[in-house]
């Protein structure tokens, strides 16, 4: 189940109290179910995953080809179609649902969301340049980028030159957000921090992949008070 993953909606920022005072900034998302579509076997494509289905779409927006597609399946029409691998396929049957259940024993997630666009921007906001001097003969190029490249030998710009260009808007991964709480009734899940994108965005959310050993902070407030209740040795 920790193989596939959910698409959620930020809602925004709030924050929450525990009992001993400690306050925890945390990012509020709105989880979907995700209907598994397709079930993918290694005998046919050569390896195992499977499609899910995540969203609600009306009929009259979708294409022929994949109208036809769900009317195949059996299934209601979904916004947004996504293929995870798995290592075993004989647990996933086409038409089951997944809900915020599987990160139920889950501390730490991976997400990934688009950030937000800032349009374009000049090499010192974009790339935290410092910009020329202020004085001893610069004018007007302050906050220019300086020189881009060479004379005849290259001749050229290389490629990945850090200059002005379009900022934001692209996908980010963030790793290793610990889950503060997850409501299920209302399908919300808290994560610690902040998550890239603006409020309506789209999160993929997943189990995460790398081994984590850090406490949450629940565990790290649970030892700080068993801390307090072991006496301490008596100086000599």
């Amino acid at each position: 189940m920790s193989e596939i993953a959910l698409l959620g909606k930020k809602i925004g920022m709030t924050r929450e109290f525990y009992k001993s005072g400690q306050l925890v900034p945390v990012t509020v998302l709105k989880m979907e179910k995700a209907r598994i579509i397709h079930v993918i076997h290694q005998d046919k494509r050569g390896y195992k995953a499977v499609q899910l289905g995540y969203g609600k779409i009306k009929s009259s927006k979708l294409k022929k080809p994949i109208k036809g597609y769900f009317a195949k399946k059996n299934t209601e029409a979904k916004k947004t179609l996504k293929e995870f691998r798995v290592l075993d396929t004989e647990q996933y049957k086409e038409g089951n649902e997944f809900g915020l259940e599987i990160f139920k024993d889950v501390k730490f997630v991976d997400t990934k969301s688009k950030t937000i666009g800032k349009g374009f921007a000049g090499a010192m906001k974009r790339h935290n340049f410092g910009g020329l001097r202020a004085t001893h003969g610069v004018s007007v190029s302050h906050r220019s980028h300086g020189s881009t490249g060479q004379r005849q030998d290259p001749g050229k710009v290389f490629k990945g030159k850090k200059m002005a260009g379009h900022m934001g808007d692209k996908l980010r991964t963030m790793q290793n957000i610990e889950i503060i709480k997850a409501d299920v009734e209302n399908e919300l899940l808290y994560l610690k921090g902040s998550i890239p994108g603006s409020k309506n965005s789209e999160v993929l959310v997943k189990k995460s992949v790398k081994n984590i050993k850090k406490m949450t902070v629940t565990e790290k407030m649970k030892k700080a008070e068993d801390a307090k209740k072991t006496p301490e040795k008596k100086k000599k």
